[in-house]
């Protein structure tokens, strides 16, 4: 079926190039897309992405803050529902192309798999929502925004005069904007009429509401999409150049950011691109209360804010699917317990798992496609508080 199905595309580009040059380029993407997700191709591609798909550059500083080595071993075994699981297994069978502890603000573990180096950018996948929930909360700081109790209609056009209007930016932030759309079967949907230049904001437009907004937490990556139009509009200025300016000149990262652009506008829901180091620089921004060097680089109450899980709906919702022991908060997860832990979480096995109370930070990166079988997101959550456990007992 699949190879019927890439055929069938490729006749497509061959008659859409024929007919008019115009569309040929988008639908070559379309077909290079498709193929950098075959299972073959995943691991590479998650590490060449944005040289697979249109990306603009964030630029790092001059100033590279450089992080200390203190290393330790890496577990050999951890436990899991009274199950002792070896790590070594536990890394391959979830595809991991990358692994680095921080511990104390110096590097405990650090370790690379399927061809990747420590200058490799990684696709955040998901993991690019907590960025953007950044950029939110120092755009508001800045004054652009209001609040977060702003209409997003106050921000985007195409949603004023219809229901939407009833939809905070704090429903976006938390996942419980009620728009009736699935994460599944719409998604591709709307990202294949942006790659030929419709409005994503005039497409969601179209979904209505399943719920009222405030009401009811369903995952969906396009209240992201709003948030990173909400962000542009209201700055003028495009979310990369906001994050260079406002994050990535200023926390002494190593290399230079990419993020992916579908319509000319970067991919708010996942498009950014960022060696292993520098996902912990800025996993360290948020554990030092948005604070690097002496300076607010975050506002310290958004940070407050985004681990916080103080409405029904935001609780975990323990209904037996994947992720089910986790709460949300402002684009963050935050797992059960009282460990004070909170995680960025992206698609075929991309974390950043920070603990502030014992200063661990742990960056994880795969290319899994089977991520939510198994309870593989409850064993790596076992699998981050045992690597706490035994780095802060050091």
């Amino acid at each position: 079926m699949k190879k019927i199905f890439m055929i069938g595309l490729l006749m497509v580009v061959v008659a859409v190039i024929t007919v008019g040059v115009i569309y040929g380029d988008t639908l070559l993407l379309v077909y290079r897309s498709i193929n950098a997700f075959e299972e073959k191709n995943l691991a590479h591609s998650f590490q060449t992405m944005y040289e697979i798909q249109p990306s603009t550059k964030i630029s790092k500083s001059e100033s590279v803050s450089k992080f200390e080595y203190d290393l330790v071993p890496m577990i050999d075994t951890f436990e899991f529902r009274g199950e002792k699981l070896v790590t070594d297994k536990f890394l391959e069978e979830t595809k991991t192309s990358g692994l680095l502890v921080v511990a104390n603000n110096k590097i405990a573990y650090e370790n690379y798999y399927l061809g990747a180096g420590e200058n490799t950018r990684f696709s955040s996948n998901s993991v690019c929502k907590s960025f953007t929930s950044a950029l939110v909360g120092i755009a508001i700081e800045e004054g652009y925004i209001d609040s977060v109790e702003d209409s997003i209609g106050k921000y985007i056009e195409a949603f004023k005069d219809t229901e939407m209007e009833k939809i905070t930016i704090k429903d976006c932030l938390q996942m419980s904007s009620g728009i009736d759309f699935d994460e599944v079967s719409d998604m591709s949907k709307i990202s294949m009429t942006s790659m030929f230049g419709v409005s994503k904001m005039k497409s969601i437009v179209k979904f209505g509401l399943a719920h009222e907004p405030g009401t009811n937490r369903t995952y969906s990556s396009i209240n992201t999409d709003i948030l990173g139009e909400i962000v542009s509009n209201a700055t003028g200025k495009s979310l990369s150049k906001y994050m260079e300016e406002k994050i990535w000149s200023q926390i002494g990262v190593e290399n230079d950011a990419y993020w992916t652009l579908s319509n000319n506008k970067e991919l708010a829901n996942g498009g950014l691109h960022i060696s292993l180091r520098d996902y912990a620089r800025f996993g360290r921004l948020y554990m030092n209360d948005g604070v690097f060097e002496g300076k607010q680089i975050i506002p310290k109450n958004w940070i407050k804010d985004s681990v916080e899980t103080n409405a029904p709906q935001l609780k975990a919702p323990k209904d037996g699917k994947p992720y089910s022991e986790l709460g949300y908060g402002y684009q963050w997860w935050i797992p059960e317990g009282d460990e004070n832990e909170f995680m960025a979480i992206g698609v075929f096995g991309q974390w950043i798992y920070i603990n502030p109370d014992k200063e661990v930070i742990i960056v994880k990166t795969g290319a899994d496609s089977k991520f939510e079988e198994d309870d593989k997101e409850k064993k790596t959550v076992a699998f981050f508080r045992a690597i706490t456990k035994a780095v802060s007992n050091q």
